[in-house]
């Protein structure tokens, strides 16, 4: 079985027995290629001098910054060791309780619920490249449900859901009480951002999840937050270990939240590479999905020629996202986030080069 995460290619040569190329373009990660912001960088021998200290228990001062940014109070904020860390804390609160998955998405939910004994209810969109949601089914499931997972945008397409079709559903959380879990990790990348935080106050079963790992590039340090009503906070805050947030990423994090125009610099740079890409592989005769991120998800013209396009690429040192893992997708996608001018341009080199010779067989 193939590895469950992009990232760490090394591994996925070693699963394989493929030789590892002294070079790697590895699409199968989407953090931010522009890397962390300059700032970072230009403050690094101040946040060195953090390591020595014990940092605050809550997380401050990026709880403080993330109030201020969303304009909520900071008793509806949970900092966390990183989105994956809140997520276990949700599936410790959801434990042996029903819940639902709308697939394709994140393989993390399932991985942190089944731990914990939740009785996983599995729900398929209607349509990969728009992640049309199958309203009728999810309402009837949510009667009976303790939680629904939505990933928006998802992950792995890179589509945002319906905002209507999500406000829905938020209204049916409050009916059913039925908790509505809305995994912005991606967030970011849009400008304006469609959050559904300035709805949290109004809809008391809405948890949010953010992560800093994406937009900045801080998939080292581990940083993420939860926003949700102040007693939800209270007891997914008594899952976690004294000190779960170290004192360097809480400032970082700090820092990056100030980053507007960095971050607008990059959401340009995305749209029109994501574009340009986009239409490239149209042109070949792939299906690409409606993504929104920095990344895409897509099908070769003929399915079937996935396996050998896959390894064909690692062999060639260029690693893009696979599927295996994914409902609905079953390894005939797959995803590749966007890396610089200069590596997209070997990479569709490559690609060119083999839809050529696969047109020709």
């Amino acid at each position: 079985m193939l590895p469950s995460h992009g990232a760490n290619p090394h591994k996925l040569f070693q699963q394989l027995g493929i030789p590892q190329p002294e070079h790697m373009i590895d699409l199968s990660e989407n953090v931010n290629v522009a890397g962390i912001p300059q700032s970072i960088r230009n403050s690094w021998t101040e946040y060195v001098q953090m390591i020595e200290k014990y940092p605050d228990p809550q997380g401050e001062p990026f709880l403080s910054a993330i109030a201020n940014k969303h304009h909520i109070s900071k008793e509806c904020v949970l900092v966390g060791n990183g989105a994956a860390e809140l997520f276990t804390f949700l599936a410790m609160f959801l434990a042996k309780q029903r819940v639902i998955l709308v697939h394709p998405t994140f393989s993390e939910y399932e991985a942190t619920l089944s731990i914990h004994e939740a009785q996983l209810i599995h729900v398929e969109v209607e349509d990969v490249c728009t992640w049309s949601l199958p309203m009728e089914m999810i309402q009837q499931e949510m009667k009976q449900a303790k939680a629904i997972y939505l990933c928006t945008p998802n992950n792995p397409t890179g589509v945002l859901p319906s905002q209507e079709q999500l406000q829905t559903i938020m209204e049916w959380g409050e009916q059913f009480n039925c908790y509505v879990i809305l995994d912005e990790a991606f967030m970011d990348w849009l400008e304006p951002e469609p959050t559904m935080i300035p709805c949290s106050e109004q809809f008391l079963h809405t948890i949010i999840v953010r992560s800093m790992t994406k937009m900045y590039g801080l998939a080292g340090i581990r940083l993420g937050y939860l926003i949700a009503q102040p007693q939800l906070i209270q007891k997914l805050a008594s899952y976690a270990a004294h000190w779960h947030v170290n004192g360097l990423a809480a400032t970082i994090g700090t820092q990056c939240l100030q980053e507007e125009e960095y971050r607008k610099q990059t959401i340009d740079t995305t749209i029109e590479q994501r574009e340009n890409w986009r239409q490239y592989l149209r042109n070949q005769g792939c299906v690409v999905a409606n993504s929104q991120t920095n990344y895409l998800c897509f099908q070769l013209p003929n399915p079937q020629h996935t396996k050998q396009f896959y390894r064909y690429f690692l062999e060639k040192g260029i690693v893009f996202r696979h599927t295996e893992n994914y409902r609905v997708l079953q390894g005939e996608w797959l995803r590749m986030g966007l890396k610089t001018a200069e590596e997209m341009k070997i990479v569709e080199q490559e690609m060119t080069w083999w839809f050529q010779q696969t047109a020709i067989l």
